[in-house]
């Protein structure tokens, strides 16, 4: 495809004349139009460039999703600063060491996470920091207190009176830097990956591509727009139309770009909640008439637990996402039950060194998607699978996935080592362990890391996880390896199966153990209440495997 060379704060300013008075976002009641958001945004940019802020400065945000977080991440771009997010919810010492490694120099927080900055900001660089809150979410006219704020400044104030014309930034596309963004940490510690402003509009416009058939353009006045849409036969969800509830994190990859910057490309209005509450989410997703449901796999599980999604009105649903991890299949066959044997459900794979994706199943009703895949890579990307050599392996062979193409990462900051081991003779090397079939598909099998070796045999967790879906009961899994002296490491399968017993567990096990290679077998069960996650819906491993040695 041709990707128009402007920089990301392009994507609000052409959205924001195409759409106008359209709402973008709906937070609890409070209502922002594509223009209100782009004027925001500009005034916060002229904001952040009077105090002193500009081309290559790290502005984090430290918030939930809130209208502020898409004002915010958009000043920061329109004002030439580089945006890096951080979870709201990082304990001091994560936060002091994401906050020192990126170099920020200002924050936006959210004010109950406020003290855990304040507790840790002599250990980093910020020299600017901003607090709001839920009460400003809904009200901007309201002010913090300020010996609530100590040592920072209010949000809206700092940019109250700033002016709403878009400020003019030279930036150099290819360069420059739009996303500092963090690994997700589920294996170890979280890594920063530079992403340039050319990286993110190409990421951008390749799923659009994918998702509405249409390319990416200018408008008059040098805005990003989408072009044509495929025939509705294909895409039946037009532009400017949908609505979708949102509590994909903007602090993660897919969040960021799919879930804010892409909803704003296609004129969607998101309806944003502050946590995963499955009951508020059916009850708006029927209340607004969602075209889409997305999430990762543990969303989907909630949603299939509770039992209003048998009851709520979604005939406008058209398709629904799925990322973050790998779906059981047993979980994809739970939704085609419910919403249909029709229903669009697409699954993609991506991570933030390849800004947020690399493959997606189509999404024209006339595509070919294959359950237990996640597609076929994106427009002008190249997936290969190599072997342990890096040697390309034959179509159906088991190998690490490796990613060619515009989206991939420039390298991690302050990490040439780790960039040299990441990005070899033009590609990016994942870590994760896949399959490519005779038609391109992709199918990941598990993360490299996570596999264990058990007597020199590779023992992939997602199988036998795949299995233990498929228990009665069994509403959540994860293998993990406990090291063993004698034979490398055992697999310890840690699940969420309410009700069930310990006597259960152990016919789970031997059920499932049945059904594999004696080197793959299950050597415990723990049942436990719920899984630890990330932000972004994944199992953090390190956590369960932590809990080991208890």
């Amino acid at each position: 495809m041709i990707y128009p060379e402007v920089p990301v704060g392009a994507v609000l300013a052409g959205s924001a004349r195409r759409f106008g008075e359209r709402v973008v976002l709906h937070y609890y009641g409070r209502e922002l139009t594509f223009t209100q958001l782009h004027a925001r945004a500009c005034a916060f940019a002229n904001a952040l460039r009077g105090a002193g802020l500009g081309r290559g400065d790290v502005v984090a945000i430290h918030l939930p999703n809130c209208p502020q977080y898409a004002i915010a991440y958009f000043g920061i771009l329109l004002a030439g600063c580089t945006f890096s997010p951080a979870n709201p919810l990082l304990p001091p010492a994560d936060l002091a060491a994401q906050l020192a490694d990126s170099g920020a120099v200002a924050t936006l927080s959210w004010a109950s996470s406020y003290p855990t900055l304040a507790a840790v900001r002599e250990r980093t660089g910020v020299r600017l920091a901003l607090v709001t809150d839920k009460e400003q979410a809904l009200d901007p006219s309201v002010r913090l207190a300020p010996e609530s704020i100590e040592g920072a400044e209010d949000f809206e104030e700092f940019h109250a009176a700033a002016p709403t014309t878009q400020p003019v930034v030279e930036l150099d596309v290819h360069r420059d830097l739009a996303h500092l963004a963090f690994t997700g940490g589920t294996t170890g510690r979280s890594k920063g990956v530079q992403l340039t402003h050319r990286n993110v509009v190409v990421n951008l416009l390749q799923f659009a591509h994918l998702n509405s058939g249409a390319p990416g353009e200018l408008d008059a006045e040098g805005g990003l727009v989408l072009g044509a849409q495929g025939p509705p036969e294909e895409f039946p969800v037009r532009f400017g139309t949908a609505s979708v509830v949102n509590i994909t994190p903007w602090f993660h990859a897919m969040g960021t770009v799919g879930g804010l910057s892409g909803m704003l490309l296609s004129g969607t209005t998101s309806v944003l909640h502050e946590r995963f509450d499955p009951a508020g989410y059916l009850a708006d997703a029927e209340r607004f008439r969602v075209a889409s449901i997305s999430g990762a796999p543990t969303l989907f599980a909630a949603l299939l637990r509770h039992p209003d999604l048998a009851t709520r009105e979604l005939s406008a649903v058209q398709s629904l996402s799925s990322g973050g991890a790998p779906m059981p299949v047993e979980l994809l066959e739970k939704l085609q039950r419910r919403f249909g044997a029709d229903i669009v459900v697409i699954e993609g794979y991506g991570l933030t060194e390849a800004t947020s994706g690399v493959a997606l199943n189509p999404v024209a009703a006339s595509g070919v998607r294959k359950a237990g895949t996640v597609g076929r890579p994106l427009v002008d990307t190249e997936v290969r699978i190599v072997d342990d050599e890096g040697r390309p392996v034959p179509a159906g062979t088991e190998g690490e996935v490796t990613v060619r193409g515009p989206q991939v990462m420039v390298g991690y900051k302050d990490r040439p080592e780790e960039t040299a081991a990441a990005l070899r003779d033009g590609w990016l090397h994942t870590g994760d362990v896949g399959v490519l079939d005779e038609d391109g598909y992709l199918r990941i099998v598990d993360r490299k890391k996570d596999m264990l070796i058990y007597k020199g045999y590779n023992v992939y967790p997602r199988e036998l996880e795949e299995l233990l879906f498929r228990q009665p009961g069994v509403v959540g899994a994860a293998v993990v390896g406990r090291p063993d002296p004698e034979v490398g490491e055992l697999a310890v399968a840690f699940v969420v199966a309410p009700g069930r017993t310990a006597e259960d567990a152990e016919a789970i096990r031997a059920e499932v153990n049945a059904q594999v290679l004696p080197y793959k077998r299950i050597r415990e069960i723990r049942l436990v209440d719920e899984m630890p996650l990330s932000g972004a819906g994944k199992v953090l491993k390190r956590n369960l495997k932590e809990l080991l040695g208890r």
